[in-house]
């Protein structure tokens, strides 16, 4: 009998484990994080040696994608140029050369601009953590513990928002740092008005200072425009639009926001 030849037979005599596609499927899961690990644990040789298969794999998958890709193109010119002479009306035809890659491309391209606003801060400084955050210490003198953050940064929370029990709370908003109003700016008007902040949509430096509700320089936040009155082509009234805050309201004491339009 061949070498594993017995494995079959038993898999015909007694079948499968009834879990046995989804251990397969776990193990196939586990394999980047497997050679995640192994990328940042070997040393010396054998590190060198991993390195070296993995480049070689990384050269392959971008081969075949790239081959896939091109696998698609439809083209109107030739391989090769021909030598035979072409008449009068085919000499103003283009040879265009068209992918559906390249098409795709293009849409979700479109999509995109058409999803982004044309922010007047389209880069920001980063934060680090050390400074948007400070440890607070707590629990007994002997045995203190370091898992709690104070924002030092000014937040916006909502009307409806209650502290959580001080026992649970992992990051502190000072009430002090705490802001309701914006001052915006209506760029076409040249006006600025002191408007209501309804939520924070984006904070540029990470989706958790977002979450946070923290007030950055560049952040994008929803202000109550019902007072500017304006109106759709629709004819009604719009409620709620989007804000860049364009200084340093820990510094300034204020928020100060350019509306988007």
């Amino acid at each position: 009998m061949p070498q594993n030849e017995y494995m079959d037979r038993w898999r015909k005599l007694h079948g499968r484990r009834l879990d046995h596609e989804e251990k397969t499927r776990k193990r196939a899961a586990r394999e980047g994080k497997k050679q995640s690990q192994d990328a940042q644990n070997l040393t010396g040789l054998r590190a060198k040696l991993y390195q070296k298969k993995r480049h070689h794999e990384k050269i392959q998958m971008k081969k075949q994608i790239k081959a896939h890709e091109e696998r698609n193109v439809k083209s109107s010119a030739p391989n090769e140029p021909s030598n035979t002479p072409l008449p009068q009306y085919l000499l103003d035809r283009s040879n265009p050369t068209n992918a559906k890659a390249l098409s795709s491309s293009i849409k979700n391209k479109r999509k995109e601009k058409a999803a982004k606003f044309s922010v007047p801060l389209p880069k920001v400084r980063g934060i680090a953590e050390d400074e948007m955050f400070k440890v607070v210490k707590t629990g007994k003198k002997t045995n203190k513990k370091g898992w709690k953050r104070m924002i030092t940064k000014p937040t916006f929370v909502g009307p409806d928002f209650t502290r959580r029990p001080v026992k649970y709370e992992r990051f502190i908003r000072p009430m002090g740092l705490r802001y309701k109003k914006a001052n915006v700016t209506h760029p076409e008007l040249g006006v600025t008005v002191q408007l209501p902040i309804i939520s924070v949509k984006k904070n540029p430096q990470n989706p958790m200072y977002t979450q946070l509700g923290v007030l950055t320089k560049g952040t994008v936040i929803e202000v109550n425009v019902s007072e500017l009155g304006l109106v759709t082509t629709g004819g009604k009234v719009v409620w709620g639009r989007y804000a860049q805050i364009m200084n340093h309201c820990e510094n300034d004491g204020c928020v100060n926001a350019v509306l988007l339009v």
